[in-house]
């Protein structure tokens, strides 16, 4: 895995900037799910980092400790409420249990159809941010403020 990730656009993406509060959230209900939780990360793109306004958890369909599919009409309305606010789909986050917290093969799946950052905690408050780019995971840096 790589550190930096550059567009085709030659735009340099440095990270995920995302306040202490909603990460905070995302790892609590990975310390007591028993099942991986998942969601959106709403916000924008600006100076080369994608800033996060808003974390919504949307439930996993499949209610399972080893993948997530979120549910897609709560999806679908979770993404409407977010644009009727001016926010965007800036990335996903998804909790693994009892592994750590970097992409497995479902994960890479996933990260072909939404290629935005995908945000990864584990109940032991780990967290990673990754891009996919011509088929490389790239690490992003996360910073926390």
């Amino acid at each position: 895995m790589s550190k930096l990730y550059k567009s085709n656009g030659g735009v340099l993406i440095i990270g995920l900037i995302i306040q202490q509060d909603n990460l905070k959230a995302v790892i609590k209900m990975a310390e007591r799910s028993t099942v991986e939780v998942c969601g959106f990360l709403f916000g924008r793109w600006k100076g080369g980092n994608f800033i996060v306004e808003e974390v919504r958890f949307v439930p996993n369909r499949l209610n399972s400790p080893t993948a997530f599919d979120m549910e897609p009409v709560e999806m679908v309305t979770a993404i409407d409420e977010a644009e009727e606010r001016g926010l965007e789909v800036v990335g996903i986050f998804h909790s693994h249990l009892k592994c750590p917290p970097v992409p497995s093969g479902r994960d890479l799946k996933g990260m072909r159809l939404w290629p935005v950052v995908w945000l990864i905690v584990d109940e032991k408050g780990n967290y990673w941010a990754y891009v996919l780019k011509d088929e490389e995971i790239n690490e992003l840096e996360v910073e926390v403020v």
